[in-house]
């Protein structure tokens, strides 16, 4: 069986430490808000309203406090009101700043041929040729994106100026332009610049990710059957023996659980995958990630086209997960349900004290069998359990990860900067105060070096999720916190669970 340890991912002494740190980062937040008047108070205060839920739970969770379903669902419910409402008043006041007048510019003096509204170009060298410049330069106008200043930037061009209007709209209308002038010759950007004030970004399509190598492809496969070793040995140990330790014989007994870590994995994949086609993104192969502990971290997929806009993002990021978890959880609760005096696996119940969720699940689902010293479950909850921590392990908020991911469309690239080292800081702690439990030192040193760099921007960086794609990442972030954070022993024994 699977040491107890590996599902104690946090300990009590981590809450505290999340909490604290959450708290420096809302109150920097606060002061940096304060500078942008208004709105950006408001929008610190939608950051405060996202994570209080999860923030009041952690709380009274130190406190020995455990919410019911029915508090968790009210502070879900009002977390949502509020934010719908302050997403509608910061909107409104955007709208309201964008349709004042233009900022009268006052002409620089130029060549009499030159035209009278270029903009001013700075004295470096542009590397779009000058004929190209000047007919991007024409695509904007009074009514999208008054361009104040053209500087040079890479292999393009940036374009400083004024949005005149929705950036959506705006992103459109530009794009549209760019494709009657262009074709497919450049990427138009339009993101926040250095000052926090939008900017348009031209680069020639030349600089789009390129497709996968064939060593890349090679690399996959071989992780691919790394995977499936590392998974059969997992399982093997589950059962009480080594494959490795002149066991291979035994490997057939390994397949049947094995198939059902490979169909969490897979249902990963296919959600990223389907939604990704959806948007006419391109994804890489996956390189899975083989680990001894629990057969595979899941996987890292690479974007081989350019996303659009920042929902695009968050609606494939989320879709792995949000299959390869709800796969897990499926499995998880029909193991409960099917276990039974003589199933195949007898665990010690405390081992439920290490996730709230599933040690929840079970009490709903098992009752009073969990007063007991020892329990017999199913298979299906060991697999499912292990799909959950997987799922929690890529939800977690840093890089490319799929919940850097999803921090990354929802909140934009600086909180995801900011939240990507507070995770990695939090797993490095984490794996000093517990160094019985390998994971999270050796997730800590995957996503350090593989996974720690930011998504690059979309097409169109400043147009925002919705509401309702913001609280749906609020879910996830709080059931990968769930899942990943043990029950303290007193609160447990307050539910019934051990002895």
């Amino acid at each position: 069986m699977l040491d107890t340890s590996t599902a104690n991912f946090f300990t009590s002494p981590t809450v505290g430490l999340i909490l604290f740190i959450a708290l420096i980062i809302l109150t920097w937040g606060f002061y940096r808000a304060k500078s942008y008047g208004k709105m950006g108070l408001i929008a610190w205060l939608q950051s405060v309203v996202l994570m209080s839920p999860w923030l009041i739970f952690l709380s009274l969770f130190a406190l020995g406090i455990y919410l019911n379903i029915a508090g968790l669902l009210f502070l879900i419910v009002s977390s949502i009101i509020i934010y719908i409402f302050l997403g509608r008043r910061l909107r409104k006041l955007n709208l309201e700043q964008n349709i004042t007048p233009a900022p009268v510019i006052e002409p620089e003096p130029v060549p009499e041929t030159a035209p009278i509204n270029e903009a001013k170009i700075l004295p470096n060298i542009i590397p779009i040729p000058e004929k190209d410049l000047k007919k991007i330069q024409g695509i904007f106008g009074i009514d999208t994106f008054f361009t104040t200043e053209t500087i040079s930037y890479q292999e393009g061009a940036i374009f400083k100026g004024n949005l005149r209007g929705e950036a959506e709209d705006v992103h459109k209308k530009l794009g549209q332009k760019m494709q009657e002038n262009f074709g497919d010759k450049y990427r138009l950007f339009l993101v926040e610049g250095t000052d926090n004030k939008p900017v348009v970004i031209v680069l020639p399509s030349s600089d789009d990710p390129q497709p996968a190598t064939l060593v890349q492809k090679n690399l996959s496969l071989v992780l691919l059957v790394g995977t499936i070793v590392t998974s059969l040995e997992a399982t093997g140990i589950l059962l009480g023996f080594d494959l490795f330790n002149n066991n291979w014989g035994r490997y057939a007994e390994t397949i049947p659980l094995s198939l059902g870590l490979w169909g969490i994995l897979l249902a990963h994949e296919i959600g990223h995958k389907v939604v990704a086609d959806r948007y006419k993104v391109k994804l890489s192969l996956p390189y899975f990630l083989p680990t001894w502990q629990i057969g595979s971290f899941g996987a890292i997929t690479r974007f081989e086209s350019i996303l659009p806009d920042r929902k695009t993002l968050f609606d494939i990021a989320l879709a792995g997960p949000a299959l390869g978890g709800l796969t897990s959880l499926v499995l998880l609760i029909l193991g409960l349900i099917l276990s039974h005096q003589g199933s195949l696996f007898q665990i010690p119940t405390n081992f439920f004290h290490g996730s709230i969720l599933v040690g929840s699940l079970a009490k709903v689902i098992l009752g009073d069998q969990l007063k007991q010293a020892i329990i017999d479950v199913h298979p299906l909850t060991v697999v499912g359990w292990l799909g959950l921590v997987i799922t929690a392990l890529n939800l977690l908020p840093a890089g490319q990860l799929d919940g850097g991911r999803i921090v990354q469309a929802i909140y934009g690239r600086k909180i995801a900067r900011r939240t990507t080292i507070v995770t990695l800081t939090i797993l490095a702690i984490v794996s000093l105060v517990n160094p019985e439990n390998p994971v999270p030192l050796y997730w800590t040193i995957l996503v350090a070096f593989l996974q720690r760099d930011l998504e690059r921007p979309g097409l169109n960086e400043l147009t925002e999720p919705d509401d309702t794609r913001a609280l749906w990442g609020l879910l996830v972030l709080f059931l990968m916190l769930a899942t990943l954070i043990p029950l303290s022993p007193g609160l447990a024994g307050r539910l019934g669970i051990g002895n």
